[in-house]
């Protein structure tokens, strides 16, 4: 599995993929992501450090995804990230968060003093039946600018039954109007019971990816590896 890699269009940063004890949350219907984890915090913490040894610093930017939420790393992890971004110059952190952990994102920032830190929800879609009745992904809230607060970017997930032309744009307008940036994942095969719907996927790339694809505010990726990291 690639862990490391180098984002060199739009928003330009590095990106690793490190492991912690795994997505507390665990019950997003659609997600298998969570499997890439261990109960041992040393484990983690070696592996993590042969990802990060790789780090140069070229963009003055990192990105940190792991199986869940930059809250599952363990202690020396997180304490690594940020020696290694000081000594390689790096000034902004990106890190995922669960909307679970609303509460602690203030004592995020704290802990990450220094850094410019861009925390990206996993929000997936506004449209609270499909998050919430098919995707079971615990954001009890509706409001768009409640949901968005404290965060500064968020994911979505597209390519999924139900889901039209019409709600894959109105996602795609809410999301840039309440958050810095957001990033599309395109719904892929997995292991979970929820299959990409080919009519949307198709949708989407005929008729919103050209719309976007220059779009400096949206990433998109149409396959899991398009930013270099996993399997």
């Amino acid at each position: 599995m690639d862990r490391y890699s180098v984002i060199t269009e739009k928003r330009k940063r590095e990106i690793v993929l490190l492991r912690g004890r795994g997505c507390a949350y665990r019950r997003c219907t659609f997600c298998d992501y969570h499997l890439d984890c261990s109960p041992s915090d040393a484990d983690n913490f070696a592996l993590n450090a042969d990802v990060l040894a790789r780090v140069t610093g070229k963009y003055g930017e990192l990105e940190v995804i792991n199986s869940g939420s930059v809250f599952e790393l363990d202690e020396r992890t997180r304490g690594l990230i940020k020696s290694v971004c000081r000594d390689k110059g790096i000034t902004v952190i990106h890190f995922e968060v669960h909307y679970m952990y609303k509460d602690k994102l203030a004592d995020l920032r704290r802990e990450f003093d220094g850094f410019t830190l861009k925390l990206k929800l996993g929000l997936e879609t506004f449209d609270y039946d499909l998050r919430e009745r098919v995707l079971h992904k615990g954001i009890a809230d509706r409001d768009p600018a409640v949901i968005a607060d404290g965060v500064d970017e968020a994911n979505f997930l597209f390519g999924l039954s139900g889901q039209t032309e019409q709600s894959m744009l109105a996602d795609i307008k809410l999301g840039l109007s309440n958050f810095e940036r957001i990033c599309i994942n395109i719904m892929c095969d997995n292991s979970t019971a929820v299959k990409p719907d080919r009519a949307v996927t198709d949708v989407f790339r005929t008729r919103i990816y050209p719309i976007y694809k220059d779009d400096e505010r949206v990433d998109i990726l149409l396959n899991n590896t398009d930013f270099g990291v996993g399997e």
